[in-house]
C-alpha cells in the first residue's frame, strides 16, 4: 500500500508531546490510579512511558519488545514477543501501567494486557491515540484519530554510520 501524504497524517511535534504526555499524565492522576510500574510496549511505547512516568512520579519501569507494524499500514500475521523478556515475577502484588503510542489495530496492546494482567495485581493502559478500529479500548487515552500519524521519534530514517554517507 502506498504511504499517505503528510497533509492526511495526524502529525505529532515533540512540542505537542510535552503537553499530550503531561494531559494523558493528569487524566491517570486524577482518575486515583497511581501504578507502581510503568511498562512501556517497545519501541513506540518507549518515550511516552517515559514522560508519563516522570509526570506520574513512578520510579519502577521496564519494557515489553512487542513487534507487529513493519511498515506504514503493513503488519505481520500477528504481534511478537521478542527478547529480552521483562522479568514478569517483579509484576507480582503490583500495578501497572502499560503504555503504547497507539492502539491502531489493538492487537498489541491486547497481546500485552493479556500476558501481564495474569501476573500483577491490577494493570491498566495508557495511549497517546486510540483509533476507531481497536480491539481492545484503552483506560486512557489522549486522543482519538483514523489518520496515519507521524511520531516525532519516528518522523526521519535512522541514521546510519560516516561510512555509510561517504558512500553516498
Amino acid at each position: 500500500m502506498a504511504a499517505e501524504p503528510a497533509s492526511v497524517r495526524e502529525v505529532l511535534s515533540w512540542e505537542l508531546f510535552g503537553s499530550a504526555s503531561r494531559e494523558l499524565a493528569q487524566s491517570i492522576a486524577d482518575s486515583g490510579f497511581q501504578p507502581d510500574i510503568v511498562v512501556a510496549i517497545a519501541r513506540g511505547g518507549l518515550l511516552p512511558a517515559g514522560a508519563l512516568a516522570y509526570a506520574l512520579g513512578t520510579k519502577a519501569a521496564g519494557t515489553l519488545n512487542v513487534e507487529f507494524y513493519t511498515d506504514i499500514e503493513e503488519t505481520l500475521p500477528d504481534p511478537v514477543v521478542l527478547a529480552p523478556l521483562l522479568d514478569t515475577e517483579a509484576l507480582q502484588g503490583k500495578k501497572l501501567l502499560v503504555v503504547d503510542d497507539v492502539a491502531d489495530s489493538g492487537r498489541t496492546l491486547d497481546l500485552v494486557m493479556r500476558l501481564l494482567s495474569e501476573h500483577a495485581t491490577e494493570a491498566r493502559s495508557a495511549v497517546l491515540y486510540t483509533k476507531s478500529r481497536t480491539i481492545i479500548q484503552p483506560d486512557f487515552s489522549w486522543r482519538a484519530t483514523d489518520l496515519w500519524i507521524t511520531f516525532p521519534w519516528s518522523a526521519q530514517k535512522p541514521v546510519t554510520g560516516v561510512d555509510a554517507i561517504n558512500d553516498a
